[in-house]
């Protein structure tokens, strides 16, 4: 094009991001400053978009400045914008600051609220916010109650999920979808009512969705339930919807019953589906250039300074109490390495090498923010507490299913098992202090 208008500038923005090329999008941006070409709502709203697919905070921050400088954050779809993309970049406090701005609020940005809080695990607060939108006057819509169920799936608020589960038939004439059902059978599971989850399953209008067999399978390896992995499986096998992940599932769960005939199961089934693994990778921005890493990868420009640096991160986490997780199904999963990016036991898996990264290239005391598209092995997450631990760190990761915030060598999802442990003994002492009481009355001394 002989001359461009910021018409066209905008379309390739949109194009880039709608056809998920984010860091081709965010590019664009660098180029409409060499031209001297201005932002509008279309252009930020765009940019925006992809700075949170990719967890591009540092552009994102740009971003918002020029809203502000503009006086576009009182657009209503420039401000869902910005909380959408603060809110995937980990920072909830400055995606509910840009909320409490908002002079107008639609329902994408009530949902937008309670998604993320969802995500982040912070069912109360979804709660919270659901309760306020009913307030504002806000009619929920089937997205609301995603986030909803999704953040008491992530807390453990089974009897919250299941009544709002049913309010949105009841009381909002919503019609669940394969994604509601979803979040309620991960809901039964998460809190180890696998027999639940499967009635749930049997209840689903669509229950040849492989989505819920694929969450029942993954509720049987936290509880470590052969019986019920096996069945989900035989199903994921009969839609013909069997993928690597499963098979790597399903042999945990072998491993942790001490299975060895389901290893060589598995490995004979592998052989003759040739099931192919999803390629893993993360991201990290640094100085606001997001780096791509993958699986093993060698051939980022610093790929030898990162692995250095990897070596002595390991060793200072291994310090502060890390131990790798045996590779326990590393003859099962061995094949599956060869020309492609699978994230098998014994590689060096990408969240690993963008933490190296991050730590060799930030000052001390930064806080490290990471995409990655596949779930966070059970090492990493070992990995990733002890690093913080280890260096004073604060690490958000971002994985395919909820964040994780790293810090002091604690993971905000592991504070449901403690909310729960701190329960329990509360009980216990309820208990241990009501039967020392009926000693006391039943004594022979005090009748």
């Amino acid at each position: 094009m002989p001359e461009r208008d910021l018409v066209a500038w905008n379309a390739m923005i949109s194009c880039y991001s709608q056809a998920g090329h984010h860091e081709e999008a965010m590019g664009m941006y660098e180029k409409m400053r060499n031209e001297n070409v201005g932002l509008d709502g279309f252009s930020i709203v765009g940019l925006l978009s992809s700075c949170a697919h990719v967890g591009a905070l540092g552009l994102g921050v740009q971003l918002h400045r020029i809203a502000c400088d503009k006086r576009l954050v009182r657009n209503v779809f420039v401000g869902n914008a910005l909380i959408d993309m603060f809110a995937k970049c980990g920072s909830l406090d400055d995606a509910l600051s840009v909320f409490r701005e908002m002079r107008k609020r639609d329902v994408f940005t009530w949902n937008s609220m309670i998604h993320e809080f969802g995500v982040h695990g912070l069912g109360n607060d979804a709660i919270s916010f659901f309760e306020q939108m009913l307030l504002a006057g806000i009619r929920p819509n089937s997205i609301t109650f995603l986030g909803l169920l999704c953040g008491c799936s992530h807390q453990g608020l089974v009897q919250e999920g299941i009544d709002y589960f049913h309010q949105m038939s009841s009381k909002f004439n919503l019609t669940p979808g394969i994604k509601h059902y979803g979040c309620l059978v991960d809901l039964y599971g998460r809190a180890g009512r696998l027999d639940k989850a499967l009635e749930m399953i049997e209840t689903v209008p669509s229950r040849d969705d492989p989505v819920v067999w694929r969450i029942l399978l993954g509720s049987s390896k936290i509880h470590k339930n052969v019986a019920t992995g096996e069945k989900a499986m035989m199903n994921l096998m009969r839609l013909g919807a069997l993928t690597a992940g499963d098979c790597v599932l399903l042999s945990t769960i072998y491993a942790g019953a001490n299975y060895p005939s389901g290893f060589a199961k598995m490995r004979k089934l592998i052989k003759t589906l040739g099931v192919k693994t999803t390629p893993g990778w993360s991201w990290i921005e640094i100085s606001n250039q997001v780096h791509k890493f993958v699986v093993d990868d060698k051939l980022h420009p610093d790929s030898m300074q990162v692995y250095e640096k990897l070596e002595e991160v390991t060793k200072r986490a291994a310090s502060a109490g890390y131990v790798k997780e045996e590779a326990v199904i590393l003859n099962l999963l061995g094949s599956w390495s060869e020309g492609g990016y699978s994230e098998t036991p014994s590689s060096c898996h990408s969240e690993k090498l963008a933490i190296a990264y991050g730590l060799a290239k930030t000052p001390e005391g930064t806080s490290l923010r990471i995409v990655k598209n596949l779930r966070v092995c059970k090492d990493c997450h070992s990995f990733t507490k002890f690093v913080s631990k280890a260096f004073n760190r604060s690490i958000v990761v971002r994985d395919r299913v909820r964040f994780h915030h790293f810090k002091n060598g604690v993971c905000s999802c592991g504070r449901l098992s403690v909310r729960r442990m701190v329960a329990i003994d509360e009980e216990i002492s309820i208990l241990k202090r009501s039967r020392f009481v009926l000693q006391l009355k039943t004594h022979p001394m005090n009748r």
